[in-house]
């Protein structure tokens, strides 16, 4: 079951840039507040990394200041909290440590169950492929049945874990785990040991670029928004997770009073068309106040989408 975590979220300021590193925020907001991010991370000498990557997530300022404007979620200076960790105390430190001795005792049986399981599931189906080659050689006059190949018997050894490979005398519940055969779990996170960052060490709001408050509007109408580089626009605008559909709109942001060329209209109308996505161009509305807030702003959006037609 998927549990919320502790709000507000920490969002980690690292070398100017926004990250998270705890699987439960990342999947937290993506479900409740169709922040998707871009995975960051990568392992040495793991092959496919440019394409499987992994934790940190790493955020658009925009994505950053929507959840900060949203009370969701919080920036944290990463070197400045770490600071906490000279003044950990011996207890809390054991006390973690044995913490992630447990976690990782507890997914070790796990393991362990799953790999007797799949053991007894080959023994069940070579014992299948005896009996049907039983019944055959009694059917059809033939050379004896032989036993299981060496391939079969060398899975069930693999699954049996130097235990006997019979299924009747080898059950998960009597699957004794020894200490020193626990996973070793890496935490992605350093709260705990240390404490939550109180409110008073917040950093302020993220700066973000003037696309802002249409990347805010369509936000608040349910779209979910990437990185639009590879199509040669600002964002691209998702009907729902990005897991499940293809995006419809390439976006672009242009002051409320900027000139437009049209030639910049009609190269992103035929690059959307081509690819089967509107060219969605839109602003904020400019009013007589100009200290407007970014709400203000925000609710004053207004866009257009062009598609070319005959393509």
């Amino acid at each position: 079951m998927d549990t919320q975590p502790n709000l507000p979220i920490p969002i980690s300021y690292v070398s100017g840039r926004y990250l998270l590193f705890s699987i439960e925020a990342v999947t937290y907001l993506r479900r409740e507040h169709h922040i998707c991010g871009v995975l960051m991370g990568t392992l040495p000498q793991i092959p496919m990394q440019n394409i499987f990557l992994g934790l940190p997530l790493e955020l658009m300022p925009e994505e950053a200041r929507l959840l900060v404007d949203k009370g969701v979620a919080c920036i944290v200076d990463e070197a400045k909290a770490h600071n906490g960790m000279n003044t950990l105390l011996e207890e809390d430190r054991k006390r973690y440590l044995a913490e992630l001795e447990a976690e990782g005792m507890h997914y070790a049986r796990l393991q362990a169950d799953l790999k007797e399981s799949k053991r007894e599931q080959i023994s069940k189906q070579i014992e299948q492929k005896k009996a049907k080659a039983k019944a055959t050689a009694t059917a059809v006059p033939g050379p004896a049945t032989q036993s299981p190949s060496q391939k079969d018997a060398a899975i069930v050894d693999f699954f049996a874990d130097d235990r006997s490979t019979t299924p009747a005398t080898t059950s998960s519940a009597t699957l004794s785990i020894p200490s020193q055969s626990a996973l070793a779990v890496t935490p992605a996170t350093s709260y705990p040991p240390l404490p939550t960052p109180p409110s008073s060490s917040y950093l302020s709001a993220p700066a973000v670029p003037p696309s802002y408050p249409l990347f805010a509007h369509l936000h608040s109408r349910g779209y979910f928004l990437s990185p639009g580089l590879r199509f040669g626009c600002q964002y691209m605008a998702y009907p729902g997770d990005p897991l499940r559909f293809h995006s419809h709109f390439l976006v672009v942001s242009y002051d409320w009073d900027q000139n437009l060329d049209l030639m910049d209209l009609i190269v992103g109308g035929r690059l959307g068309t081509g690819v089967k996505k509107g060219f969605l161009i839109g602003g904020a509305q400019k009013t007589i106040d100009e200290v407007d807030s970014e709400a203000d702003r925000v609710d004053s959006v207004r866009a257009f989408s062009l598609e070319w037609a005959g393509m």
